[in-house]
């Protein structure tokens, strides 16, 4: 940086800070307050040229023709004092204690009164925190407190996601108009179109009554023409939801005509024609109904990759293009651990001792990884209840199990089961096996989980 430029800012950052901790200190000493914020059973002291510097909705207040009784106490309907009362607080100090179960509260009331700083905070706190379990519920904020850039980043993180998150109870309960904003996204990553219909149909059959009202909505947004022909014909045609809707129908008909090789003529306004003709970016392919969309999603690019994972980078080789891509680096895993493929991608990473000293029944355990392949990073899920090494790993249901092994304390063979329940985040003890055994082999297929092979203590 030019020196320059790095001593203005050094010079406006100590401004800054000088002025912030004087605003403090004459708030703390009840020096020339001027005005009362009353919310619930709370009178909260303030300056009104802080609010009106903070706040565009204060200083049109303060700066409008009620009386100065009102200007001196303001009453705040529908106000939680706590709440208000953290606002204040980032306002003379910067500092503001977020967390999972204020913050939608503070954000809500920081885009009531228009205070860009802390709805900022909250944004990017909530963004640090997107997770599959709570995505939805922050993509659905973001569109309810007019924040483009929070709802987009939720919306991207599920589309990133899709297939995990169109499972989840959340994705049931969307609007129509939210559901459309996802799956009209090209950046879905799916790597088929079939997908996106078959969470539709489950969302639409979900409160039926009101939701096949907007399904001719949904419809336009499903990319018919990337799924085979014989799929359509098979379940999208034959679906009882879509047979009773006659606007329905005739979109069916249209479609199997694409597939035919005859798409409809393209009728267009001629006002709107015009003007995308002088704009130039729009041509005719654009003006086709939605439904016979035919640009494949993000996801329909995907390889398949083999994944090496070691205790300080996991890479992903390509046996076509015979490359290697860093994937994310790995110093968390340990060295000694099993891996999981699940079917629907999800990576998992299990082993090594991790010392929980909070839990007296069992506080030795074992560590549990999450590959995300968007983020390329390794993310720490509760452990293993049960310290253990030489065990296998299945699938079914939707859950991981981690079946038998070595005890890592005792050196003692084990029958135990643990299953983890990806949608209760959560560890549970499963059905033993009928004998303890170690270093044998694990195969999930159609639902059941097979154990091969090992060795007992009895050798």
């Amino acid at each position: 940086m030019d020196p320059s430029k790095e001593l203005k800012e050094e010079l406006r950052l100590y401004q800054s800070t000088l002025l912030q901790d004087g605003l403090k200190e004459l708030l703390d000493e009840s020096k020339f307050v001027d005005c009362f914020l009353k919310a619930g059973d709370k009178n909260l002291p303030c300056h009104k040229l802080i609010l009106a510097a903070c706040s565009p909705y204060f200083r049109e207040f303060f700066l409008s023709e009620e009386s100065e009784e009102k200007k001196k106490n303001v009453e705040l309907d529908n106000v939680d004092p706590n709440v208000l009362e953290s606002i204040l607080k980032y306002l003379y100090s910067a500092d503001i204690e977020l967390n999972d179960g204020n913050v939608q509260d503070i954000f809500a009331l920081a885009s009531r009164f228009q205070i860009p700083s802390v709805f900022t905070v909250c944004v990017t706190y909530l963004q640090r925190r997107l997770s599959p379990a709570n995505c939805l519920a922050i993509f659905r904020l973001g569109l309810l407190l007019d924040c483009p850039r929070l709802a987009i980043t939720a919306r991207d993180y599920v589309s990133d996601r899709f297939e995990q998150i169109c499972k989840e109870d959340d994705f049931l309960q969307l609007a129509p108009h939210e559901l459309i904003a996802v799956i009209s996204n090209d950046a879905l990553n799916v790597e088929k179109e079939e997908v996106v219909f078959e969470a539709v149909m489950k969302w639409a059959r979900i409160d039926k009554e009101n939701k096949v009202k907007s399904l001719n909505d949904v419809f336009d947004c499903i990319r018919f023409r990337l799924m085979p022909e014989k799929y359509f014909k098979e379940h999208v045609e034959k679906d009882d939801l879509i047979k009773g809707n006659p606007d329905i129908v005739k979109k069916v008909n249209i479609i199997k005509d694409a597939f035919a090789g005859k798409l409809p003529d393209i009728s267009k306004d001629k006002e709107n024609s015009k003007n995308a003709a002088e704009d130039g970016d729009v041509g005719d392919e654009d003006l086709l109904p939605g439904y016979l969309n035919d640009i494949p999603r993000h996801g329909m690019f995907v390889k398949n990759m083999v994944l090496m994972i070691s205790d300080t980078a996991t890479v992903a080789y390509d046996p076509v293009d015979n490359e290697c891509y860093l994937v994310a680096l790995s110093e968390l895993i340990p060295r000694n651990h099993s891996s999981i493929v699940t079917k629907s991608n999800q990576v998992y990473v299990i082993g090594g001792l991790y010392v929980d000293e909070e839990s007296k029944e069992q506080p030795l355990q074992s560590y549990f990884f999450q590959l995300d392949t968007i983020a390329g990073e390794w993310v720490g899920l509760p452990p293993l209840p049960s310290a253990r090494c030489l065990f296998g790993l299945g699938e079914a249901d939707n859950c991981v199990y981690a079946i038998a092994g070595k005890d890592l304390q005792s050196e003692e063979s084990l029958d135990s089961v643990f299953c983890y329940d990806s949608k209760a985040v959560a560890w549970k003890e499963g059905k033993k096996l009928p004998i303890k055994v170690y270093g044998h082999s694990v195969v999930s297929h159609n639902g059941l989980i097979y154990a091969l092979g090992g060795k007992t203590d009895d050798k």
